[in-house]
């Protein structure tokens, strides 16, 4: 792992050093345990989702089979990041190897995008079942929505992987230090030799696509929903659907919110310590948050895991 003497040559950086939390020893065994915490809650958390929409018959209908395709998405998202974070914790020279890094680098930019995806699908969903009642059944059949779930695999996996091999054919020098948890393009393209306004300006192009296209489908999708909600002549009628959508809003703000903080906003070239912040939220936070929201809101999710862990 020695990186060559002359400034400007590149490829003699074999790895990257990934700071992660910088403190203690102390500190990190603690920051260990208590990621090691929040994954497994994680898992448990959206394993039983998945599990509880499986096993009970009431469940399979397309809201619940998508999202246990979502808990089944969060699970690989948050397993992207956290297991080699902690990793890191445990050791003493933090480092990544270049493959490593962007291997990590294309699945975490890529499951995150097949979920801005899966989110728009969701409203879509939830537009049909209130807004076209009579048609749900006939428009969203179990091959519609098994095609809409595998476009998202299909896109979210197809959306990034041109600039990232371009990224990682560029020429990097000097320093190998990530100030960060993951490999982010921010920090990656701030390693270059030289500056690459074209590449950022297209990987700009292609993030801001990724996030306004799908998140413009939801508000048309639950703007029409609202207007149909209000019309609903049955209070019972209204507040079931405002509590179905209710919980799906809630990830949505969530998770678009703290990401177009990170990429959008005029702040993107923030400190670092912010960006981790930012980050760890939606990484690790989202997907630990989305089983609490989704299972509290929802009276048949609420039973079906009940009766799946025997409660």
């Amino acid at each position: 792992m020695k990186v060559s003497s002359t400034t400007n040559t590149s490829s003699t950086i074999s790895g990257f050093i990934l700071l992660g939390f910088p403190c203690s020893r102390e500190g990190q065994l603690l920051l260990f345990g208590l990621f090691s915490v929040l994954y497994l809650l994680t898992l448990m958390g959206n394993g039983s989702i998945i599990c509880a929409v499986r096993w009970d018959q009431r469940l399979h209908t397309p809201m619940y089979i998508l999202l246990s395709n979502f808990s089944f998405l969060e699970i690989w998202y948050v397993t992207s990041t956290v297991p080699n974070m902690l990793a890191n914790f445990l050791s003493d020279t933090k480092v990544i190897s270049f493959s490593g890094c962007f291997l990590q680098f294309y699945f975490f930019f890529s499951l995150g995008s097949t979920e801005c995806f899966f989110l728009a699908i969701m409203a879509f969903d939830r537009y049909l079942a209130i807004c076209r009642p009579l048609h749900y059944p006939t428009i969203m059949t179990g091959r519609l929505c098994a095609s809409l779930v595998v476009s998202c695999w299909v896109l979210g996996f197809l959306w990034f992987p041109v600039p990232i091999i371009v990224i990682s054919q560029m020429s990097f020098c000097g320093s190998r230090i990530i100030d960060h948890f993951l490999c982010d393009p921010s920090p990656l393209l701030a390693l270059t030799c030289a500056r690459a306004p074209v590449m950022e300006f297209f990987w700009m192009i292609l993030s801001s696509l990724l996030l306004f296209i799908p998140f413009f489908c939801i508000m048309g999708s639950y703007t029409l929903v609202l207007r149909a909600v209000l019309r609903a002549p049955s209070a019972a009628g209204r507040r079931k659907a405002f509590s179905t959508c209710g919980s799906h809003l809630a990830v949505v703000s969530l998770f678009y919110g703290s990401v177009m903080v990170m990429y959008l906003s005029p702040t993107s070239e923030h400190e670092s310590g912010m960006q981790k912040m930012v980050t760890l939220f939606y990484s690790v936070g989202t997907p630990l948050i989305n089983p609490v929201i989704y299972s509290l809101r929802n009276k048949d999710m609420k039973c079906a895991l009940q009766k799946f862990l025997g409660i």
